[in-house]
């Protein structure tokens, strides 16, 4: 994974607001070059353009509609989903738009979507179960959102032609899904677990897809209790998640991925009223880095990250975070250029 040598800045996708105009222009005003700006998700905007939802909208021949307990697999397509399908539309025409007004334009985006075992976790069935209690329905999801993962794509590098898109997977219950944590939808039990191997198959059906239509390096996005053995036997350029709470077996199985060429977007701003100082941001990097005994001078193939959600901020906070970061990007650099 190729950052140009130093400690970048992205985030995880979602922001504060409803005006896909102002997200776009602050995003792209906040990470320009070297930096990794984002096709912002809006989910203040209501149902469709809340994260199941919009990445519903790009499953090909899988329509959904919504119900009480959440999105669910239809026979044809509804206001519902024509709603989440329009509010896509109308952010990478925004991007476009934008981009296409910038003297510097930057060289990449990043895009984000929900991945195939979490998707499965929030769609439900005719019968009103999890989808994800049906493997048939799983492979019939992660089938279809390879397909729409690779449209996306496409459809980024029209609005946006020349630049090199990004694709970051969200998985964020995997732990559960993994750990036969799921609720059925009656909430009496749990869903049986998932196989490892059909995880990792998942991910690497959708990660072939976006290179197929030429998508540059694929991410996997974790919470807490991230899977990390199993990343390394993915075919993914990367791993996103948080860095607190990270425990020592923890730190020694992601030295090993990153020695093996993986790349790590670090979690280290977390989305609370008083950010921490730029000092704090760079030693919750550098701390455990030299700790496992990782070479400083391979921290500069890092991009940082807030921790989690942005969305429950305002715009302008949400703008600071960013700021912020770019400064701790800027310490690292120095503090990597020292070692």
């Amino acid at each position: 994974m190729d950052n140009g040598g130093a400690v970048t800045v992205t985030s995880l996708g979602d922001w504060p607001g409803t005006d896909p105009l102002e997200a776009c222009r602050m995003v792209r005003g906040e990470l320009g070059a070297p930096h990794l700006p984002f096709l912002a998700e809006l989910p203040g905007r209501g149902p469709g353009s809340d994260a199941v939802g919009r990445t519903a909208s790009l499953l090909e021949g899988l329509p959904v509609d919504l119900q009480p307990h959440g999105w669910r697999l239809v026979d044809r397509q509804g206001q519902d989903l024509r709603r989440a399908v329009s509010a896509l539309s109308t952010d990478i025409n925004v991007l476009g738009d934008v981009a296409g007004a910038e003297e510097l334009r930057s060289p990449a985006i990043k895009v984000h979507l929900r991945g195939p075992l979490s998707m499965a976790a929030n769609l439900y069935l005719h019968s009103g179960e999890r989808a994800l209690a049906d493997h048939g329905a799983r492979r019939d999801i992660r089938d279809s959102l390879a397909g729409g993962a690779a449209s996306l794509v496409r459809r980024v590098q029209a609005a946006v032609p020349g630049a090199a898109v990004h694709v970051q997977i969200d998985e964020p219950e995997i732990a559960e899904v993994l750990g036969g944590g799921i609720p059925t939808a009656s909430g009496y039990r749990t869903l049986r677990s998932v196989p490892e191997q059909e995880a990792a198959d998942s991910w690497d059906l959708v990660t072939d897809a976006v290179r197929g239509a030429r998508g540059a390096d694929v991410v996997l996005s974790f919470g807490q209790d991230a899977p990390l053995k199993l990343v390394g036997r993915t075919g993914v350029d990367g791993i996103a998640l948080p860095l607190a709470g990270l425990s020592t077996s923890d730190w020694e199985v992601l030295a090993g991925l990153i020695e093996a060429g993986c790349g790590l977007w670090a979690g280290i701003l977390p989305a609370v009223p008083e950010m921490p100082q730029v000092s704090g941001l760079v030693d919750a990097v550098v701390r455990p880095w030299r700790g496992i005994g990782l070479s400083l001078k391979d921290a500069a193939a890092i991009r940082i990250t807030p921790a989690g959600s942005l969305a429950g901020l305002t715009p302008e906070k949400a703008r600071l975070v960013l700021g912020r970061l770019d400064r701790a990007a800027d310490a690292l650099n120095q503090v990597i250029a020292d070692a």
